[in-house]
């Protein structure tokens, strides 16, 4: 996979490490647990994303 493609799944997984990262510092430093969730549900979708389109 070459080019925009390949760019867009590493994009996509970069800002999928985030959404988790900062869904567990939501949870454990500011205690805010709805939104800590939904943002690590956001990047677990990510990163089914990723894995469907490289199959």
């Amino acid at each position: 996979m070459n080019g925009p493609a390949a760019l867009t799944l590493s994009l996509l997984m970069l800002a999928g490490l985030l959404l988790g990262g900062g869904g567990v510092w939501m949870m454990v430093s500011r205690r805010d647990y709805k939104r800590g969730w939904l943002m690590i549900i956001a990047g677990t979708v990510m990163f089914a994303n990723v894995a469907i389109w490289t199959m």
